[in-house]
């Protein structure tokens, strides 16, 4: 409780310096960090990364074990499944229709990359933004006491003018690389889904290295 009371004091005290600028880049953290937990969360959910099952079923297909393959594809605990179920035997016709579905599950995906985007740009604009006002509110008060001006007094208001930078700085920072992340993982899942489809419709072509031992099989043009 004594910690809680202290970090509220602390943003108490800073949004008291920065204003409702560091008040509002305060706020585009917490909703940031919300959906970046939201994120983390979606992506452990989908499977995200864990394509040893989807490698295995390919290969399973492949090898020509068809069966065993589609149990393969239908068990395994990843979003893009039920499109190598579907892809599976469906035929090069059906190629622009399983990329469709494939692009539906990415882009629920990359829900929220906009938003994690827009305040990585806006936030350091802001600190920017809030700091110029207060270089101007140090300026004008250096100019309204004329030959009487404390130099620091003028250097308070300078480093409080900065604090909204580095605010907007702290923020985005972190939320950019967080982001970063997201869009390779997303960008791995977008070249699986690829690699899956196109190796279901040409069965022996793509098969993965390591992944006919775990399907327990040979290649087709063995």
């Amino acid at each position: 409780m004594i910690h809680l009371e202290q970090v509220r004091d602390a943003l108490l005290a800073l949004l008291d310096l920065g204003g409702w600028v560091v008040g509002l880049i305060l706020a585009l953290s917490v909703l940031s960090l919300a959906v970046i937990l939201w994120k983390l969360v979606q992506f452990r959910a989908a499977g995200v990364g864990r394509h040893g099952p989807l490698d295995a079923a390919l290969a399973a297909w492949d090898a020509g074990q068809a069966a065993r393959a589609r149990a393969l594809a239908e068990a395994a605990p990843h979003h893009l499944g039920p499109v190598l179920v579907l892809a599976l035997g469906a035929g090069a016709a059906a190629r622009e229709r399983l990329h469709a579905l494939a692009e539906i599950r990415l882009a629920r995906l990359e829900s929220g990359f906009r938003l994690l985007d827009a305040v990585a740009q806006i936030a350091p604009l802001l600190g920017l933004f809030g700091t110029v006002l207060g270089m101007i509110d140090a300026f004008r008060a250096m100019q309204a006491a004329g030959q009487d001006v404390d130099p620091s007094i003028l250097a308070g208001g300078i480093w409080v003018a900065l604090l909204t930078t580095a605010a907007g700085l702290a923020v985005a920072m972190p939320v950019s690389a967080v982001l970063s992340w997201l869009e390779s993982r997303a960008a791995a899942e977008r070249r699986l889904a690829e690699a899956l489809i196109e190796g279901a419709l040409a069965p022996g072509l793509a098969a993965a290295p390591g992944a006919q031992a775990r399907a327990g099989g040979v290649p087709a043009h063995a």
